[in-house]
């Protein structure tokens, strides 16, 4: 990457350890922004439109040589984009929705430095298991999948005992489809 610094644009504990993961080094910078969209967007462009505005709001802080990474991640049951819980209860019916039912988790990912872009969406398909209230609720009682698109993180115990199938990437449902972000960032150099 041409010593370039990579900016991670994102909080998220799990885009971070996707990146050490891969070996990357990153600094993390992060500007809140409204997560707004259009409503005429196709629902594959949301996420890439969300990951941009992060992308914009952290432009300021980072120089012409960094290369900024910004991803958002939706889950899509029925063509209905289920967001991030506002509580237990919330939380509890998001999972008893998807349980014995398959739905799109879709990242949106921007790379930019300077004046050059790269934009794109990933899509995996999950089915979960159809789950027990008492599964559901132990979940959400000791896992606090507050702030997770659709109250669920697939590394975690829901995952290992709920999901009987995925169909794509495994790390796009985490939050970041790190193989291809890899490879874009080697078109860089």
């Amino acid at each position: 990457m041409n010593n370039a610094t990579v900016i991670l644009a994102s909080q998220s504990p799990r885009r971070k350890q996707l990146l050490e993961q891969a070996g990357i080094p990153f600094e993390v910078k992060v500007v809140e922004t409204a997560e707004t969209f259009p409503p005429e967007l196709a629902i594959p462009e949301i996420p890439v439109h969300i990951a941009r505005q992060k992308a914009d709001a952290v432009k300021e802080l980072c120089s012409q040589t960094d290369i900024i990474i910004a991803a958002d991640t939706v889950v899509v049951l029925d063509d209905t984009i289920i967001g991030k819980p506002k509580d237990r209860e919330d939380a509890i019916g998001i999972l008893s929705r998807l349980s014995g039912r398959e739905h799109r988790v879709i990242t949106g990912v921007i790379i930019r430095r300077g004046t050059k872009e790269v934009a794109f969406s990933k899509i995996t398909a999950v089915h979960f298991k159809p789950l027990t209230t008492a599964q559901i609720t132990f979940y959400v009682d000791h896992y606090k999948p507050f702030d997770k698109a659709g109250a669920y993180a697939i590394q975690e115990w829901i995952g290992a005992v709920g999901i009987d199938s995925i169909n794509g990437c495994f790390y796009n449902v985490m939050g970041l489809p790190v193989s291809r972000v890899v490879e874009e960032l080697a078109a860089f150099n």
